[in-house]
């Protein structure tokens, strides 16, 4: 085996990449990266009826948004047909494999007789050691592996520990089907051996795949692959997430505005941990990743706990990149973007998406004449009108544009006439913001700038 861990993520594309092989796909890039290996990616399109071009692209670029990318161009199982063929030609040819000629009328009579005997519904052997001459003329035959009848199967897994099958649990599998296609199990271990990887870290519904697997390395002479088969993601009820749990397909997050640093984050905290660190940065991960440190048990996904972790790092991002995520496909123009900047602190410690950001954040990107809702027109009577009339020029004449100094100014104002904090804050706020709800009113005015903000006012008192 090579020196050189090399791992692999192996999805099919038969829709998007879902959560759970996000995190896969992860965990193999943690382990590969911490211990200097290479960390690939195969995709597994054998299977050409549910195969499509669509969920390859919704994969690649799923894996490309989170910062998984593979370290080299990925290889299609479809393109090693002829390999894998010639593989289980090679198997008949040494006697580990044979020439099966069931109909699927006989196999459906094999199934059913073992049910109702109360057997698990496996094939009999009937064409193991039969004559070929038996062969009827008529029946195209597939070529099945030679398993061993006795003894059993041991896997070292470095999640699940020693796990063991007797082997009379298991049938002599399909290699090559009777059209002479390569069925999954043959694909996958010749693929396994020829990319040279030395650790297959999947999901641990592929465990029972895994003693088949082993036992046509041991057939063909190769050295195996170490397996580490990782629990499934269950929902927040404990049962295996789908799709009523929510949103499956890691494009279904970004859209719902998840940062790919907050998603990984919460990734890799789903069945690993260090210490009680819930804040762990990629290269972190990458120093302290070890495989052997995934828990056996399943995850439970928990969207508060994504929310949150979603706030943390919207909290702490680049102006820059938040307001090209604000903008989204229609860039913000340069005003909007120089009140977006003075707003953000304000806004970006009261959202846990990208979604909520952008909700909020629209009252400094809106254009003037603002719509102002039914709630907050109520708020613009002919009283409050008149208050704003009399404090605009005083805004107006303020030497200084910074929140410290216009708070100063409204408060002076407040007490001059008379009045409460809310008969001024509440009909400024409806005529800056057009709504009865934003950040502090101080800081407002101040992000959307003197010329904005005396604009807006001239709007709603005119």
């Amino acid at each position: 085996m090579s020196s050189q861990i090399v791992t692999r993520f192996a999805p099919s594309p038969t829709g998007f990449l879902h959560i759970g092989g996000a995190r896969t796909a992860l965990f193999n890039m943690l382990y590969a990266r911490h211990s200097g290996g290479k960390y690939l990616l195969r995709i597994e399109d054998t299977d050409r009826k549910r195969s499509s071009p669509e969920a390859i692209d919704a994969i690649l670029e799923g894996l490309d948004w989170l910062g998984l990318s593979p370290d080299e161009e990925p290889v299609f199982q479809s393109k090693n047909l002829e390999r894998h063929a010639a593989i289980a030609r090679q198997l008949l040819e040494e006697g580990k494999a044979y020439y099966c000629y069931c109909t699927p009328e006989e196999l459906t009579e094999m199934r059913e007789t073992a049910r109702a005997e109360g057997r698990s519904p496996r094939y009999d052997g009937r064409w193991r050691d039969r004559d070929a001459a038996d062969a009827p003329k008529d029946v195209p035959p597939v070529i099945r592996f030679k398993a061993p009848l006795d003894g059993e199967t041991v896997i070292g897994d470095l999640v699940q520990g020693e796990v063991r099958v007797e082997n009379t649990q298991l049938d002599d599998m399909i290699l090559l089907r009777a059209d002479g296609t390569p069925t999954y199990m043959l694909s996958v271990v010749v693929d396994d051996h020829d990319m040279g990887i030395t650790h297959a870290i999947r999901g641990d519904d592929h465990l029972t795949n895994a003693f088949r697997q082993t036992q046509l390395f041991g057939a063909l002479g190769w050295e195996m692959p170490v397996y580490a088969h990782i629990p499934l993601i269950h929902g927040p009820d404990g049962a295996k997430m789908s799709k009523r749990h929510g949103a499956l397909g890691v494009e279904a997050y970004r859209d719902m505005g998840c940062l790919p640093e907050a998603l990984l984050n919460y990734l890799m905290r789903l069945g690993w941990s260090h210490g009680d660190d819930e804040i762990i940065s990629l290269d972190q991960a990458i120093e302290w990743f070890d495989i052997a440190d995934v828990n056996k048990g399943a995850a439970r996904f928990d969207f508060d706990k994504l929310g949150a972790l979603n706030g943390h790092y919207i909290n702490t991002a680049d102006d820059e990149r938040l307001i090209s995520l604000i903008g989204g496909e229609s860039p913000v123009g340069e005003g909007a973007k120089e009140r977006l900047k003075k707003g953000l602190p304000g806004l970006r410690d009261r959202a846990k998406t990208i979604s909520e950001l952008t909700e909020k954040a629209s009252l400094y990107i809106i254009n003037r004449p603002i719509e102002i809702d039914a709630k907050a027109g109520k708020l613009l009577t002919p009283e409050a009108l008149d208050i704003l009339n009399k404090l605009t020029p005083r805004l107006s004449a303020l030497p200084e544009w910074n929140e410290e100094s216009i708070e100063a100014e409204i408060r002076a104002f407040i007490e001059d006439q008379e009045l409460k904090l809310g008969n001024v804050a509440q009909p400024l706020r409806a005529a800056l913001c057009g709504t009865t709800t934003s950040p502090g009113i101080f800081e407002v005015v101040y992000a959307l700038g003197r010329e904005e903000a005396l604009g807006r006012l001239a709007d709603a008192i005119n």
